[in-house]
């Protein structure tokens, strides 16, 4: 195996593992920020009120998101344990 192969194997792992973690990390970037101007405007400092709806939102996406990421993740590992026997 070239080292130009392991680079785009490291790339690709880099690119799917971005791919997989954005709408998980998006929906906790935008209920954080709701949750914080709704604290500044609101005056409530409660930590709790942060936590509890971004653990909603990120279970939500995982329910409508999951079966795409877990196809993706999937045919990504197939195609890594294909290119294992042209390994030496």
């Amino acid at each position: 195996m070239s080292l130009g192969e392991v680079t785009s194997l490291l790339r690709e792992g880099i690119l799917e593992v971005l791919f997989l973690a954005s709408p998980l990390l998006l929906t906790a970037l935008v209920v954080g920020l709701v949750i914080a101007i709704l604290q500044a405007t609101t005056s409530i400092q409660e930590q709790t009120l942060t936590f509890v709806p971004k653990v909603i939102a990120i279970l939500l996406v995982l329910g409508f998101l999951g079966g795409w990421m877990f196809a993706s993740l999937r045919d990504y590992t197939i195609r890594l344990f294909g290119m294992i026997p042209n390994m030496r």
